[in-house]
């Protein structure tokens, strides 16, 4: 099995002072990094301040036995794993150990390559169980963003025919407008009854054509997002996160300002790569930005977070907004579903960012708490 990249974190608890410095200075020679513990008690501190992968314990202390130490670690702290270490004539310990929870027992006098071996094989099996509980985690995932994007897929298609139906109305009611304004502008209406109130008329006219235009657009762009998109329509590249993350920050930069809202990129060096369109990217990064604005109070804060999952490179917008109601996260991605005021939104922007991050083959999520603030994440394949 493939060896924990990390150094191993040990916390070696022995209520024998020489045994226990010896032993723990033969480990760090092997380069472990060794706590000692004279107690049950020192080391259920210990692990509280910073808990260890491993912990080597003796079953026989005074005061709080290992048994007993063994349970309590356990309980507080079941990612953890306990080695044992009894008497000759105790094996009875080692067994009930196990019973409790521990990975294994050794009997003292101990042999440190032994003992090495089963600290290996405790901390392969801790990384064994964190791959699974990842792995476990990643298809749940992907089921939720399956149900959505079946969900979405069916609304795309009726918004389809909904937008092509509408688009023509719109241009006769643009095309009326446009002519009414010109009888306006000529000499003889100069002197018209009431000319204001038309010419204020026809501009609300003008601005409704203009916003149901972009809605039908939005919808059209999100549903050809949806239903994918030709080779040449997508133009994937290896970029770094960091451009395109530090681009659509010094885009909002001056209106973050006005509204005295911190701008925090957080990104590991070197920074992640990921296969994807720049100018798509920089599309969704900036609505999750503004929407973030928007939701963040005076004061705020907006964290851009870059990362790597497994396969995927991942971008998170985290702002310390009024967060999101739990009955509407699962509708956001929704077309026309807005919690925004009348007139402040169209619903459009979260869907129209699903259908793209669908076309670059990536995914986008949410966490939030209503009152604590929200955060959407990006995930986009680090290679072809």
């Amino acid at each position: 099995m493939e060896q924990p990249t990390h150094p191993p974190a040990i916390l070696l608890v022995d209520d024998e002072a020489q045994f226990r410095e010896i032993l723990a200075k033969r480990l760090r020679r092997r380069g472990l990094a060794v706590e000692e513990a004279p107690g049950g008690e020192q080391a259920i501190a210990s692990m509280q301040r910073e808990p260890k992968e491993v912990v080597v314990l003796d079953v026989k202390m005074p005061g709080l036995d290992g048994i007993e130490t063994l349970k309590r670690l356990k309980a507080a702290h079941p990612e953890s794993e306990v080695i044992l270490l009894t008497g000759h004539a105790s094996p009875q310990d080692g067994v009930e150990g196990i019973k409790a929870g521990a990975f294994d027992y050794l009997s003292k006098p101990v042999e440190i390559e032994h003992l090495l071996r089963k600290i290996t094989q405790a901390r392969n099996k801790i990384e064994r169980l964190r791959a699974e509980q990842r792995e476990a985690a990643f298809r749940e995932q992907v089921q939720r963003q399956m149900a959505v994007a079946e969900r979405l897929a069916a609304l795309g298609t009726l918004a389809s025919g909904v937008a092509h139906e509408i688009n023509n109305p719109l241009a006769i009611i643009q095309d009326s407008a446009g002519w009414l304004q010109q009888i306006l502008d000529k000499p003889e209406t100069a002197e018209m009854p009431r000319r204001a109130d038309f010419e204020q008329a026809l501009a609300r006219i003008q601005r409704a054509v203009q916003r149901a235009q972009k809605i039908t657009r939005q919808l059209l762009q999100a549903v050809h997002g949806h239903e994918g998109a030709s080779p040449d329509a997508v133009k994937f590249q290896e970029i770094s996160l960091r451009g395109p993350a530090e681009e659509a920050l010094d885009l909002i930069r001056s209106e973050a300002a006005r509204k005295n809202v911190a701008l925090i990129l957080e990104a590991p060096e070197p920074p992640p790569l990921a296969w994807t369109d720049p100018a798509l990217l920089l599309q969704v990064i900036l609505n999750l930005l503004n929407n973030a604005l928007q939701a963040t109070g005076t004061g705020g804060r907006i964290t851009l977070r870059l990362g790597i999952d497994g396969p995927m490179a991942t971008l998170a917008v985290e702002d310390t907004g009024r967060g999101i109601p739990p009955e509407h996260l699962t509708r956001i991605f929704e077309p026309f579903f807005t919690t925004k005021e009348v007139g402040q939104g169209t619903g459009m922007g979260l869907y129209v960012s699903w259908g793209i991050m669908t076309r670059l083959q990536g995914w986008l999520t949410v966490e939030s708490r209503e009152g604590r603030g929200s955060t959407f994440t990006l995930a986009l394949p680090r290679t072809p």
